[in-house]
């Protein structure tokens, strides 16, 4: 079911830092294409990490965090609808921030539901990987991160799309002050419009 706008994730855990820029640009992209993407910043919003309790592969697939307060199940509703996402992250030691991967580790439930139906059906959409590092060097530097989101994004129904990885991007208005760069962004994201039709 894809019938909410395009989501954009800040996974970054600091406002305003290059990887919330990255992922402006992209939405600026779709919205210049003419949608209206919707931009959720994992740091506003409040989930516990997965405990690896094993409940959730039971036969009801209940997940024992999934309560009031918890903002999990709600954002990955919006994940469902959408019928292009992005997610903007920093790389932190090679990998992705700890909030955004405790965020990938809640989706242990979605997993194991996709596990039980069988093959289902192929994903047929896809999510943008923006990714951005500090470090201007390592020839595995998005590596790990890439390979992580790729099993997160499989039982929601998602292939990754093109990925924007950007290097050497440390001080906080880095990418900001570059503009081809986040022109590059913006047009990724008119791109991928391309693939929303005529969905307003």
């Amino acid at each position: 079911m894809t019938a909410g706008p395009p989501v954009v994730f800040l996974c970054g855990p600091r406002a305003g830092g290059n990887s919330d820029a990255a992922g402006r640009a992209f939405a600026a992209g779709l919205a210049r294409a003419g949608h209206a993407p919707r931009l959720i910043a994992l740091r506003d919003h409040s989930f516990a990490p997965c405990r690896g309790c094993g409940a959730c592969a039971g036969p009801a697939h209940r997940c024992v965090l999934d309560r009031p307060g918890d903002a999990a199940a709600e954002l990955f509703a919006a994940l469902d609808a959408a019928p292009v996402a992005a997610f903007a992250a920093p790389i932190y030691f090679y990998h992705v921030p700890a909030l955004f991967k405790a965020f990938i580790d809640r989706a242990q439930r979605r997993y194991e539901v996709r596990q039980a139906q069988g093959a289902g059906e192929t994903p047929d959409r896809l999510a943008y990987p923006l990714l951005v590092a500090g470090r201007p060097r390592g020839e595995r530097l998005f590596e790990g991160a890439l390979i992580t989101l790729k099993y997160f994004l499989w039982p929601f129904g998602f292939l990754p799309g093109p990925a924007t990885l950007l290097r050497g991007l440390d001080a906080p208005d880095d990418l900001a002050g570059d503009a081809q760069a986040l022109a590059a962004i913006e047009a990724a994201g008119e791109a991928a419009a391309v693939f929303l039709g005529d969905q307003p």
